[in-house]
This record gives structure tokens, sequence and C-alpha cells, in this order.
């Protein structure tokens, strides 16, 4: 890079101080666009998206399937590690991939269903009716989630069973501070 020279440099003198300014070097190596020519990265990633959305609800009804796979091993062959694994991160892909793909009560029930599997000391003394009320709730909404009036019934859904989930958890956790304090900590509920 080619030193300025002091005739570059410009300073501005006042009473108490002095402002010396340098020219920007990079306006050299700056290539004016036309308002036309310029590339519009956010624009071609919602285009990109845009062109996808059909195949959201194909990639939802696939994690839901593995998601609805995952517990009826579970219920065949009880929490082994692999399986209790599989069913923690099928939910936790659900969680992570659901608002994106226009579901996002699916992502809240998914996470209170990854609470229960993370902070539940003993899963097979989970009632079976908690596991099985936050997949079918995932299935419905994903397979049912079509109307703006059935929205607001499965954020009503994901409310509640949040609340069920957090208060069995509350209950079981009662002797072990260290998960009631994640428990007990607020959260950011989904958007709807």
């Amino acid at each position: 890079m080619a030193k300025n020279s002091a005739k570059d440099i410009e300073v501005k003198a006042f009473a108490t101080h002095q402002i010396i300014t340098q020219p920007n070097p990079l306006r050299k190596v700056l290539r004016r666009v036309e308002a036309k020519d310029m590339d519009d990265p956010v624009g071609r990633a919602e285009q990109a998206l845009a062109s996808l959305a059909g195949e959201f609800k194909d990639w939802m009804a696939i994690e839901v399937e593995r998601l609805s796979a995952a517990w009826t091993a579970v219920q065949k062959h009880g929490f082994t590690k692999e399986l209790r694994d599989e069913l923690f991160h099928a939910a936790h892909d659900i969680k992570g991939d659901a608002a994106t793909f226009g579901f996002p009560s699916a992502a809240g029930i998914a996470e209170s269903l990854c609470r229960v599997i993370e902070h539940a000391p003993d899963l097979e003394k989970v009632p079976a009716e908690l596991f099985t009320h936050h997949i079918n709730a995932i299935l419905a909404i994903v397979h049912e989630n079509t109307r703006l009036d059935r929205i607001s019934v499965s954020a009503e859904l994901s409310r509640r069973l949040r609340k069920v989930a957090d208060d069995y958890l509350t209950q079981v956790n009662r002797d072990r501070p260290e998960h009631l304090e994640v428990i007990l900590a607020p959260t950011i509920a989904p958007v709807d």
C-alpha cells in the first residue's frame, strides 16, 4: 500500500486540539456499481427459500416420522441409551427446524419434549402419556396445521403441554436443585 504524502493529509486546528485526517486508502480499491447491477444476498436467500417452500412440509413429515419411529422403538424396547438419544435428537431436530419450516408451535412442543428427556431423573418412570401427548401434538400440527384458526389452537396446545411437562419436572426434581434451577428459569415463548 502506498504511503500518503504530506499534501494528502488534512489538519484542522482548533483552540484546544487538532484533528488530523488522512484520506481513506480503500477508496482507490472500491468499484462503483450501478444500482441495477447490485447483488442482493438477502433477496437471493429469500428466493431460494420460496422455491423450497413446497418441500418444507415434506421435510417436516420426515422429521415427525423419525420422532414417531423413535417413540415406537422406546415403547417396544424401553429406554436404552441409543433409543433415548434417538428420541432426544429427533425432538431436538424438530425444535430447530419447525419454526423455519412454518410450524412454530411444533418447535415449542418439541422443546418441551426435549426438556422432559433431558431433565427427568428416570425416563422409565415418566408417564408414557406425557411422551405420547407431545408426539401426537407434533404430528397433528405438522399434518393438519394448514389454516390460520388452527394456528392459535396449536399455540395453546404448545403452552399447555409445556406447563404439564414443567409441572412434572418440578415435582420429580425437587431434590435435584441443579435441574430445578434450569426448569424454573424463564424461557422465551415461541412466536406464532
